[in-house]
């Protein structure tokens, strides 16, 4: 059934026009360039990841009875597009600007993302809830550590990736509510489309950030890999705790109180 915890947020379309330097540069925090990579990779995703999510939550639709789930719905899909979007501008720029290397794996995913549309929708429904959760521990890290990861970064990439991050936590209930509505009993495939669902993304975007820091002949360099490895371990440790906290056969994301920052955000 439909979780009502506690008051829905209002979810809020914003159609942001970022403005990005046309010759805007890949390592957007100079002082961290293999942090700059990792969300260049994973803004190579979102173009292939966030369609699927909506078409996915499409079909769910069609399903549900409830008017005000269904209205959360088409709001999920109307950010999540607004997402998409503007990671595409940005992707787009990058390969224009040195990266051509990455419209390969960019094909690949297309394909990737094309076959997975097969899958039964209570699996792609668990993959989209799967994935929302990861989000929320990511937004939580970004947030509280923001000062460490975006000082001295272009400014238009760190709001970028800070607004995609505020969206996702407003919208953190509508994929778990979805599938908890259409499958009540379903708590194993949730658990099987949260583990695949982090897993997927978090290998799609080591594919771009990995192809990236060849292009700059870094990969092999001991001190690049070390410092790669140390914010990867980072990115884990503030991340998984959300994932392990949505293991949980009782968790509900509406429990976990957004992060402050969030709030001031949503309400500037």
């Amino acid at each position: 059934m439909y979780h009502n915890i506690t008051q829905r947020p209002k979810l809020v379309v914003r159609k942001i026009p970022f403005n990005f330097d046309e010759n805007i540069s890949a390592i957007w925090n100079p002082k961290k360039p293999e942090w700059s990579h990792m969300i260049n990779g994973a803004s190579l995703a979102m173009p292939y990841l966030e369609p699927f999510l909506i078409r996915t939550v499409r079909e769910t639709v069609k399903h549900i009875k409830i008017d005000e789930l269904k209205k959360d719905a088409k709001a999920f899909m109307a950010q999540e597009g607004q997402h998409f979007i503007n990671h595409n501008r940005y992707n787009e720029i990058l390969k224009t600007n040195g990266y051509a290397c990455l419209q390969q794996i960019e094909d690949d995913m297309k394909e990737e993302f094309s076959q997975m549309q097969s899958k039964s929708l209570q699996w792609r429904l668990a993959y989209t809830a799967g994935f929302e959760t990861m989000t929320m521990g990511i937004t939580e890290w970004l947030i509280n550590d923001r000062k460490y990861l975006f000082a001295g970064a272009d400014s238009s990439v760190a709001s970028l990736v800070l607004w995609h991050m505020v969206e996702e936590t407003e919208h953190k209930n509508v994929a778990f509510d979805l599938y908890q509505h259409l499958y009540p009993n379903g708590y194993w495939m949730r658990l099987r489309g949260l583990l695949r669902g982090c897993s997927h993304v978090a290998f799609l975007s080591r594919r771009g950030y990995k192809k990236m820091l060849e292009q700059d002949g870094k990969w092999n360099e001991i001190s690049s890999r070390l410092r790669l490895y140390g914010m990867v371990i980072r990115f884990f440790l503030k991340s998984m705790p959300a994932v392990f906290r949505a293991a949980m056969p009782n968790y509900h994301p509406a429990k976990v109180e957004d992060p402050c920052w969030v709030k001031k955000w949503i309400d500037t």
